[in-house]
C-alpha cells in the first residue's frame, strides 16, 4: 500500500527519511520502502508515525482528511 501521506508529512516538516528512520531505529532503506509501499508498514510503527507527526492513524491511511489527531479517551468508571 502507498503511503503518499507518509512521505508528504515527511516534507511538510522537513525531514529526510535518514531522520525518521532513525526515530524509527531502522536503517532509510526499510523506511523507504514503507513510503514506496514496497513493503507494508507494522501497524506498532504506524501508531509511532501518528505520534511523531501528532496525526492520527486514519489520517495516514487517508481514511480520513482531519490531520488533528483523534482526543485520548478519558478514563470512567465501569457501571456494573
Amino acid at each position: 500500500m502507498y503511503l503518499r501521506r507518509l512521505r508528504d508529512l515527511r516534507e511538510d516538516n522537513d525531514l529526510g527519511q535518514k531522520e525518521v528512520a532513525d526515530y524509527l531505529n531502522i536503517k532509510q532503506q526499510n523506511y523507504s520502502r514503507y513510503e514506496t509501499g514496497e513493503v507494508l508498514l507494522p501497524l506498532y510503527r504506524l501508531v509511532a508515525l501518528a505520534k511523531y507527526y501528532n496525526t492520527s492513524t486514519d489520517y495516514i491511511l487517508e481514511l480520513t482528511n482531519v490531520k488533528n489527531p483523534y482526543p485520548k479517551p478519558t478514563k470512567s468508571k465501569i457501571r456494573s
